[in-house]
């Protein structure tokens, strides 16, 4: 039989920190929006390189944001990581600096954000906008077979 449980803090930190991809839903006028987005997880802190665009737009007017990331071998194996928090994009020099090194740890060509070029038909400039979630929860659940 296949239950569901919740993961430990130690579990979630140790998914948040190995996968790197998820999916961010921010909202604005109760408009729902989720997009697919490489992370980085360092310090308790999720930390988010992209560029200006819609989701940029809708963090300035509502920084709460959610973080989901998931592995899924099959519909009997999976486990899931949720993150509520606060987006605040980092600005500081220096921490710019350290951030984007934590980043590219996790990864290295910052993509997709730095390499999308044609979005639509239109080109867009590439301005890099860098975030610092900071979770105000934090909750985790996987599939364990007991039978």
């Amino acid at each position: 039989m296949i239950q569901v449980e919740e993961l430990s803090n130690a579990e979630i930190s140790e998914i948040l920190d190995r996968v790197g991809y998820g999916h961010l839903a921010c909202s604005r006028d109760n408009q729902p929006y989720v997009v697919p987005v490489h992370y980085a997880y360092a310090g308790g802190k999720v930390f988010i390189d992209t560029t200006e665009g819609k989701k940029f737009e809708i963090i300035k007017t509502n920084p709460s944001i959610c973080l989901q990331v998931e592995e899924v071998t099959d519909n009997q194996h999976w486990q899931s990581v949720i993150v509520d928090g606060i987006a605040e994009q980092i600005t500081d020099k220096d921490k710019l600096e350290k951030a984007l090194k934590i980043i590219a740890k996790t990864n290295p060509t910052l993509t997709p954000a730095m390499s999308i070029k044609w979005m639509d038909n239109w080109v867009r400039e590439n301005i890099a906008v860098v975030y610092r979630i900071s979770p105000t929860s934090v909750s985790g659940r996987r599939t364990v077979d007991r039978s």
